[in-house]
């Protein structure tokens, strides 16, 4: 499952295989609502989803490499889970099932790379905490002084979104 990569060929993989709306991955409760929105989204816009999980490596036990291999390998069947869950529930809003991506490293750098070497990525979703503690760090992150290292629109979805909101405007 890690890295899975969109189909290549002569000319531009945008035509090739159509638009992907990329939606990361986490634990957070506005993740939901984001799915969502990409699963309406795609389903009237004919574009694909991509789900991105991001593994953020652990630094205090490189050092000892059996114990690190151990954390990798535990982190990767865990990001297997969570992108599983998530397709499953792409898949009750949406019948194509989406591609799944999984990158080690900082976050905010994992989805900014992860944008500039797939053409197909049309738009990035991000769901947004609405506590007060802001939006979360990835959207202030790539909503502020990162925004410019993106060349693709950024759709943030509040996370206290109603179905019936969704509907009307994904």
């Amino acid at each position: 499952m890690s890295d899975t990569k969109p189909p290549t060929g002569d000319g531009d993989t945008r035509k090739a295989i159509g638009r992907t709306l990329l939606c990361v991955v986490d634990d957070t409760v506005e993740m939901s609502v984001a799915l969502q929105f990409a699963a309406r989204r795609a389903l009237r816009t004919g574009a694909h989803i991509g789900l991105l999980y991001v593994i953020e490596q652990a630094t205090e036990f490189q050092h000892w490499s059996s114990i690190g291999d151990l954390m990798r390998a535990e982190a990767h069947a865990e990001a297997e889970r969570i992108l599983s869950r998530a397709a499953e529930h792409i898949r009750q809003w949406n019948a194509e099932p989406p591609v799944l991506y999984i990158r080690e490293g900082e976050r905010r750098d994992a989805v900014i790379d992860q944008i500039r070497e797939d053409p197909s990525i049309a738009f990035l979703i991000l769901g947004a905490a609405t506590g007060r503690d802001g939006p979360g760090p990835l959207v202030t992150a790539l909503t502020g002084r990162w925004v410019g290292q993106l060349h693709i629109p950024i759709m943030i979805v509040p996370g206290n979104v109603s179905e019936e909101e969704i509907e009307s405007f994904a």
